[in-house]
């Protein structure tokens, strides 16, 4: 972890937001923007308390409630952090989901030895849950973040992705999907709009410690164990490389995904 006294005053002066900021990985980056200097965190969430709760330890911090599927409400989030603030800098798009129900039947199939099998009886409305999140959310704050960064000709933004998007583990095809999704969208635009100035890049993290994994059944955990490779990262590890992206010293990145799994595999 790279702790905030270190590099004081990288994101001196700076307005930044942060989607899923209520917990896990998205509180991390909140608090660490903080830390460094930001003079503004808006942490929006669709869970407000949890947000409500991380802005209460920063002095600089303002909680709202977004629900990423919702585009209206995405752009009416944007809009007043541009009313209230002028403009923004740093955009981290941290929300997401992932599906309990078919982690566990997973696990099931993993402790019976037996194939797991999830396709056939996954549900169109778990999958468009998964989706209308993971993806849909993504292009949704993509969109209104590169709106509102255009007319100032600069601006970061940071997309947590998955490693799940280049492993596609078995019985998780819609997860797989979504964050492969991810990545693929952020890439294009990328490529669109660093011509005003913008940079998206994508982290991919691996097994990280959040409330995400907390509900991972201890089977699929225990999966995860090999001491041939880091334990599970925490939130604060990915968050270093959130900010690392969005900060001048990666400046020359632009579309990039950078797989930060411990290890386990490279793409």
């Amino acid at each position: 972890m790279v702790h905030g006294d270190d590099r004081a005053g990288r994101f001196a002066g700076k307005v930044a937001m942060v989607t899923g900021a209520g917990s896990g990985m998205g509180a991390a980056v909140a608090r660490q923007l903080a830390a460094e200097g930001a003079r503004a965190v808006v942490l929006a969430d669709v869970n407000v308390d949890g947000a409500a709760a991380v802005a209460e330890e920063l002095p600089t911090a303002k909680a709202v409630h977004v629900d990423v599927r919702d585009a209206t409400a995405v752009d009416d989030a944007v809009q007043e952090v541009l009313r209230r603030h002028g403009r923004i800098d740093v955009l981290v798009h941290a929300a997401g989901v992932d599906d309990p129900e078919a982690k566990q039947r997973i696990a099931e199939a993993l402790v019976e030895r037996r194939p797991a099998a999830v396709t056939g009886s996954l549900d169109d409305a778990s999958w468009r849950r998964v989706m209308a999140v993971n993806l849909d959310g993504t292009f949704h704050v993509l969109r209104a973040a590169v709106r509102a960064m255009q007319p100032a000709g600069a601006g970061a933004i940071v997309v947590i992705g998955s490693s799940s998007a280049f492993d596609t583990p078995v019985g998780y095809p819609h997860y797989a999907a979504s964050k492969a999704g991810v990545h693929a969208l952020s890439q294009a635009v990328a490529k669109e709009v660093i011509a005003s100035g913008i940079r998206v890049n994508v982290v991919a993290p691996g097994p990280t410690e959040t409330g995400m994994a907390a509900r991972t059944p201890e089977v699929l955990r225990a999966g995860f164990a090999d001491p041939r490779v880091r334990p599970y990262a925490t939130a604060e590890e990915i968050a270093d490389i959130a900010l690392y992206l969005a900060s001048d010293a990666a400046a020359n990145l632009v579309g990039a995904v950078l797989l930060a799994n411990g290890g386990r595999f490279t793409a």
